[in-house]
């Protein structure tokens, strides 16, 4: 009989990637199977193995996609078969969460759980949205309700209309006009400042700012959806004084980057510090053929020159050299790369390349190299299996003596959730081979209807295939690619 894995109730927290907890993502990585929710930012899903079964178990307004026993049950079935199960939920389990009926239908079946708390939407999307749910001499409590049954008995309007502190209400935008009608008519003042947030902390977030007697009326003008979050309160004065993150450059941008996933991190970073939202689809991965050099090793201590056409080229030729001890010090080459990313790249390693094309592309880089070299030099090419013959071509039509070998190459990468890319306003291509794999994925007409940016002339030839609009970037570089974003339209 197989033994029962463990359950992690983790809180994601309100939407934004980065509101997470450092234990979350450690446990996510060490899921087997999880099941996640309708207010899981989707750049959550990124911490997970590649190897994990991913499962939705969302809950629209007026539609459960799966009901809470329902969920329930299948934590316990995945349990049983001997998974580590991650039962990922927005916010924080157990505000609101229903994070303790799911831990005590584990302890019925004698499974072991633990609860990752996580970033309330409460306190968080009030931040964001530049209100703080406590304020010396103006509030000094804050109180949270669910409003989903505001217009039963479930809360005590008497009461809540009397307290001196901040009133948060989650759930309940279709009560708003519920909410604020009781409360007024249990004696607070019709003109108390109210606010509604809608999908606080994402490129989605909206904000009305009124009091009691108009809020409905300006959130219908707004068109403001669910999930909202209702607060009541005098703190809601400080909006445009504390409003911190939508006054960010990127702000309401939803920026999707379709890099490999190791190649993602500074971009993404950088878009996320500027206030975008990030999607990523990771429409390439890297497989590393760099066996293809085991015969090439001993001869790399005879070429005068060694070009590199990308990031990826360097990192797996240096790995390579490392894990078979090889002492770079043997190699007497000059290098020759592609672009500042992989001059940047091969300065880690110390080593400062000798010929930096000015062009991002195999033209620019034959332009410059040609001057340097003489007849007799050998050169050697370790490249990407997919990537473009015109350098090599181009230096055996002069007469030299030119190996390539291939160490590595792109493949169509993996997507978790294909919901997300409706949500982006802005794709970054950044190779002909992500252009390509994103059709696939998604369509042309879908690419099309997106805002466009390509990191160079190639790919954007790639994009001329299809007829798409875009805008290319001055080099191929991170910085050109903020650069572009910033100048961008949605």
């Amino acid at each position: 009989m197989k033994r029962s894995g463990k359950v992690y109730i983790i809180g994601a927290g309100p939407g934004e990637e980065e509101l997470i907890t450092l234990k979350a993502i450690r446990k996510m990585k060490e899921c087997t199977a999880v099941l996640y929710d309708r207010l899981v930012g989707q750049g959550i899903l990124k911490y997970l193995n590649e190897k994990c079964e991913i499962y939705y178990c969302g809950k629209e307004p007026g539609c459960h996609y799966k009901t809470q026993d329902e969920i329930n049950e299948m934590i316990i079935k995945l349990a049983k078969e001997g998974h580590i199960v991650g039962r990922i939920k927005g916010g924080d389990p157990y505000i609101f969460g229903r994070g303790g009926e799911e831990g005590l239908s584990l302890l019925k079946e004698n499974i072991e759980f633990e609860v990752i708390s996580g970033v309330t939407s409460p306190v968080a999307v009030l931040n964001y949205a530049g209100i703080p749910v406590t304020h010396r001499g103006i509030a000094r409590s804050f109180h949270v309700f669910t409003a989903k049954t505001a217009n039963d008995d479930s809360i005590n309007f008497s009461a809540a209309a009397k307290i001196d502190g901040t009133l948060i209400f989650l759930m309940g935008y279709r009560q708003l006009n519920d909410i604020t009608r009781k409360l007024i008519e249990n004696g607070m003042d019709s003109k108390m400042p109210c606010a509604v947030v809608m999908r606080g902390t994402t490129s989605l977030q909206k904000k009305v700012i009124g009091n009691l007697s108009d809020i409905k009326e300006k959130c219908d003008n707004a068109n403001m959806t669910s999930p909202c979050i209702i607060v009541v309160g005098k703190v809601v004065g400080f909006n445009q004084q504390l409003n911190w993150y939508e006054k960010k450059p990127l702000f309401g941008r939803n920026i999707c980057i379709t890099r490999s996933k190791n190649q993602s991190k500074t971009m993404r970073e950088e878009l996320l510090d500027l206030g975008a939202e990030v999607t990523e689809v990771h429409s390439i991965e890297i497989e590393n053929t760099a066996s293809n050099l085991e015969e090439y090793i001993n001869k790399i201590s005879e070429y005068d020159y060694i070009i590199l056409t990308s990031v990826n080229a360097v990192e797996v030729l240096f790995d390579y050299l490392a894990s078979k001890d090889y002492d770079v010090r043997k190699v007497r080459a000059k290098f020759a790369v592609i672009g500042n990313a992989t001059k940047e790249a091969l300065k880690k390693r110390g080593i400062v390349p000798e010929i930096v094309s000015r062009k991002h592309n195999g033209e620019g880089l034959f332009d410059e190299i040609r001057g340097y070299l003489k007849k007799d030099d050998k050169i050697f090419i370790p490249r990407s299996e997919n990537s473009r013959k015109y350098i090599k071509e181009q230096l055996v039509s002069l007469g030299l003596s030119v190996d390539e070998c291939f160490i590595y190459r792109t493949v169509p990468g993996k997507l978790y959730d294909k919901a997300a890319f409706e949500n982006a306003d802005t794709i970054v291509f950044t190779s002909p081979s992500t252009v390509k794999n994103m059709i696939a994925l998604f369509g042309e007409k879908n690419i099309k209807k997106k805002s466009i940016i390509a990191i160079g002339p190639i790919t954007g030839r790639e994009l001329g295939k299809i007829n798409a609009e875009y805008s290319t970037c001055s080099e191929c570089s991170v910085d050109a690619i903020i650069r572009e974003c910033l100048n961008s339209d949605k």
